[in-house]
């Protein structure tokens, strides 16, 4: 069985876009996005420096964009073929569940672009009025870890599994975690991200959201659409649209995605670009499982081939 995932924000770098924009119709495609939501993705994508792509605002958008695109070169778009067999799951961290919600066929990719856009701009907002941020805290026990963020005052916003917690909350907060580490974290590394996103800090963000969303219809995933709320598969559109809206201001746990994908059978995982975290992640937490990271064009044969390599339960039942 075949899972598909899609990065959070922090995986994004200067110029990752420009190999992909040279695919054939991509370009295209990324303008009809661009002008739906009012921002020049592939001037993001392929010309801002770090600072400009580490605004939430651009950082989103510009994510999900370059995971759709990914996936469409791939071949890995929601159709009748991929929900019979060749697509088993789909997941996304943070911001990288509106493009798997999207590659469910939750939402099409105006829509979920559209969405993401204003959730980017609801967000950055958010992180204006008190000035946050994000750590990654490498090794250590994760009940150790938690409680001793919770001492700090600060909220384990993302508990990724494999040995790593991120933490969120002020600047303040932060400085003290770095003088201060949980027992057995090895290291504490300050992510690319401009505010304390999965916490309370999001609050106005999710109100906002909120709204922008009673201006959709959601379709059902049309394959099993893993949440990060709580690693369960979501069968209904209403409610994935009501997680992607809470999930702001709530932690990630991408561990019990990962525990779901493992309890599905999961025997491969593919990240869409710009892939890297998640199958690092699925390695030292999923042995066995094949990985591989859509980092630039050069990665799609490899891809298409694991793909054609893996079949889910479902397609052998309907071949047999």
């Amino acid at each position: 069985m075949l899972v598909l995932v899609a990065p959070g924000q922090g995986a994004q770098t200067p110029g990752f876009l420009t190999p992909w924009l040279e695919l054939p119709g991509a370009a295209d495609r990324v303008a009809a996005w661009s002008d739906a939501i009012g921002l020049d993705l592939a001037h993001y994508g392929t010309q801002a420096d770090a600072d400009a792509i580490r605004d939430t605002s651009v950082a989103q958008p510009l994510l999900v964009a370059a995971g759709l695109l990914s996936a469409a070169a791939l071949g890995a778009e929601t159709s009748a073929a991929d929900a019979a067999g060749r697509l088993g799951a789909v997941a996304g961290h943070s911001v990288g569940e509106f493009t798997a919600a999207a590659l469910a066929g939750v939402l099409d990719d105006t829509a979920a672009l559209t969405l993401v856009r204003k959730r980017g701009l609801a967000m950055a907002e958010a992180a204006a009025i008190t000035e946050t941020g994000m750590s990654a805290l490498l090794g250590g026990d994760p009940e150790t870890s938690v409680a001793h963020l919770e001492k700090l005052g600060l909220t384990p916003a993302n508990i990724n599994g494999a040995g790593q917690i991120v933490a969120a909350g002020t600047m303040e907060q932060l400085a003290a975690l770095n003088e201060d580490k949980p027992e057995g974290v090895r290291k504490v590394v300050p992510l690319k991200v401009a505010g304390a996103f999965h916490t309370h800090h999001m609050g106005p963000a999710v109100e906002k959201l909120a709204e922008a969303a009673k201006e959709l219809v959601a379709a059902d995933p049309k394959l099993t659409y893993v949440s990060n709320k709580d690693g369960e598969a979501v069968a209904t559109g209403a409610e994935v649209l009501e997680r992607l809206v809470g999930q702001v201001a709530n932690p990630v746990r991408w561990d019990l995605c990962m525990e779901t994908f493992k309890a599905l059978g999961v025997t491969a995982l593919i990240e869409v670009c710009p892939g890297g975290t998640l199958t690092g992640l699925a390695k030292r937490a999923l042995p066995g499982v094949r990985t591989l990271a859509l980092k630039t064009p050069d990665d799609l044969d490899a891809a298409r081939a694991l793909i054609a390599e893996t079949t889910t339960p479902a397609a052998d039942a309907a071949g047999a």
